[in-house]
């Protein structure tokens, strides 16, 4: 474990329970000293075993750039249903839709919604706007195949976790800006919203616990071309001038995250901008805390989270 991350461990906010899992977790490393695909070969965080659905397709369709692979998940009910086109984190970087199998899963047992997860290409091969790009393709394409999909075309959200979250935002404004399709609601949770990496919950964990500022600064060193073009809202949402007329939002942030003070920031915004917005914070809590399995904060924060989509039925 890097000198940062042990500092991390040991901040006086961080809930025991998770003190002592990352204690016994595997070391979390300098990602300065690592190749992006060394990144990428990390390993997962205890994975769980997954639980079924009613059905699962793997399927690509044609994006941008090429083919866009997706894993498409369904849930007993009668449809139509609500559908969430998820983005997965890991910094723009790394992740996979392999690796938020058992989060899609579960996510579309609880809510009860037909959950579209994306494999978006990644930095720093594909820098910004690829991602986003492979996201609005997504996007487009559950609105036109919503009979197929037995998806209800008027409860069509997008979701993500972290980087995931940053591009979920991201869309929601995009939609918006160009008419490309009415989103119906956005679940960010954890997300990644402002590359100036100095909020004051970024300069309180700074050093971690499982995510630092220096990571941070990494990620985003990696997603952009040039760092002028994280001058776009759609790169650093927090910078988004206008807030008025996006889809109703869910924010889920964590205590001891880097990311916390941005989200909520970024929630006040929205409401002050007239959007309908709910904010759950978990105290205690670090980036990534929904990977730990068996954690009873991890286990309210998907009922949170499904209960978010399930306001849309």
């Amino acid at each position: 474990m890097t000198a940062a991350n042990a500092t991390g461990i040991h901040h006086p906010k961080l809930d025991p329970e998770v003190r002592r899992l990352l204690e016994e977790g595997p070391a979390l490393p300098d990602l300065r000293s690592l190749t992006p695909a060394e990144f990428r070969a990390a390993p997962l965080l205890l994975p769980t075993a997954p639980e079924a659905v009613a059905r699962i397709v793997q399927r690509s369709i044609q994006g941008p750039a090429g083919w866009i692979r997706l894993r498409i998940y369904w849930p007993e009910d009668a449809g139509p249903y609500p559908a969430m086109v998820y983005l997965h984190g890991g910094g723009w970087v790394g992740g996979s839709i392999d690796g938020s199998d058992g989060f899609c899963r579960s996510l579309t047992n609880v809510a009860r919604a037909v959950v579209i997860s994306v494999d978006y290409r990644l930095s720093p091969e594909t820098k910004f706007p690829g991602a986003l790009d492979d996201t609005m393709a997504v996007l487009l394409w559950t609105r036109d195949a919503a009979a197929e999909l037995n998806v209800d075309p008027g409860r069509i959200g997008v979701g993500g976790m972290s980087a995931g979250g940053n591009l979920a935002a991201a869309a929601a404004l995009v939609a918006r800006d160009r008419g490309a399709l009415a989103i119906a609601f956005q679940v960010l949770i954890v997300p990644v919203l402002d590359r100036r990496c100095d909020s004051s919950s970024m300069r309180e964990y700074a050093d971690g616990p499982s995510l630092t500022a220096d990571a941070m600064r990494w990620f985003w060193e990696q997603y952009l071309e040039r760092p002028e073009d994280g001058a776009s809202p759609y790169a650093s949402v927090a910078e988004a001038g206008d807030l008025r007329a996006l889809p109703p939002a869910f924010v889920l942030t964590a205590g001891c995250d880097p990311l916390c003070a941005e989200g909520e920031a970024y929630a006040e915004r929205l409401r002050d901008a007239g959007v309908d917005v709910t904010v759950r914070r978990y105290d205690g809590m670090p980036h990534g805390f929904l990977g730990f399995a068996g954690l009873d904060a991890a286990r309210r924060a998907m009922t949170d989270i499904c209960e978010a989509i399930r306001a849309h039925r």
